[in-house]
C-alpha cells in the first residue's frame, strides 16, 4: 500500500515520553529493571514510527540497547525518539534516554537504542513510509550512520554463519584456553 504522504522532515515525528520511576518498576536495590526501560524505549520507537508513518508499526528488531548508568526510583525518565533512517517500509528509528533526580537536578545520559521498526498498512502487509526530508548536519549523519549500522549488522550475520560452518575441534579448544569456562562438550 503507498502512503498518501512523500515526505516529511524528522521534526515531524519527533517524540518525548516522560515517565515518573516508581517502586513497582525497581529491583531490591531500588534501581529500574532493564525490560521497565526496554518497554517504555519501544512505546516511544511506535509513537515516533506510527507518527512518521502514518500506520500501525511493529518492532522487527533492536540494535545496541546499552546501559550507561543506572535509574532510581524518584526520577523522571525522557524518552527522546526521531526517525533516522527510512527504507520503503522499515524506519529506524533513534532512541536516548535520560534521567533527572527532581531534587537535585542531575541529568544523566543513561540509555541509546536503535529500533527498527516496519509500517504496516491496514490488509497487514508493508506500508510505504514517505521520505525522510534531512535538513540538519545531525540528520545526515544519523542518516548515513543507520546505513552503515545496516551494512555492518548484515556483514556480521554472514560472517558469524560462515564462522558456524567451518567449527574445527581444535579451534574451539584453542579459542577456549583462556576463557573462563570449562569444556566438557563435544560438537
Amino acid at each position: 500500500m503507498e502512503n498518501k504522504k512523500d515526505s516529511r522532515p524528522i521534526n515531524f515525528s519527533r517524540t518525548t515520553i516522560t515517565e515518573l520511576m516508581i517502586p513497582s518498576y525497581a529491583n531490591f536495590g531500588g534501581k529500574i529493571h532493564g525490560g521497565i526501560l526496554l518497554s517504555l524505549m519501544d512505546k516511544v520507537a511506535y509513537a515516533c514510527a506510527s507518527k512518521h508513518s502514518g500506520a500501525y508499526c511493529v518492532t522487527v528488531s533492536v540494535d545496541t540497547v546499552d546501559f550507561l548508568k543506572p535509574v532510581s526510583v524518584g526520577e523522571l525518565v525522557s524518552l527522546k525518539a526521531s526517525v533516522n533512517y527510512v527504507g520503503n517500509s522499515s524506519m529506524v528509528i533513534g532512541i536516548k534516554v535520560i534521567s533527572e533526580d527532581v531534587k537535585s537536578g542531575k541529568v544523566n545520559h543513561t540509555n541509546t537504542s536503535y529500533f527498527t521498526m516496519i509500517a504496516k498498512g491496514d490488509d497487514d502487509k508493508p506500508f510505504t513510509v514517505p521520505k525522510l526530508i534531512l535538513e540538519t548536519p545531525t540528520d545526515l549523519r544519523r542518516f548515513v550512520e543507520a546505513i552503515y549500522r545496516r551494512k555492518f549488522k548484515r556483514s556480521y550475520g554472514e560472517s558469524l554463519k560462515d564462522i558456524k560452518s567451518h567449527w574445527e575441534d581444535e579451534d574451539i579448544k584453542a579459542l577456549l584456553k583462556n576463557e573462563r569456562c570449562i569444556n566438557k562438550a563435544d560438537l
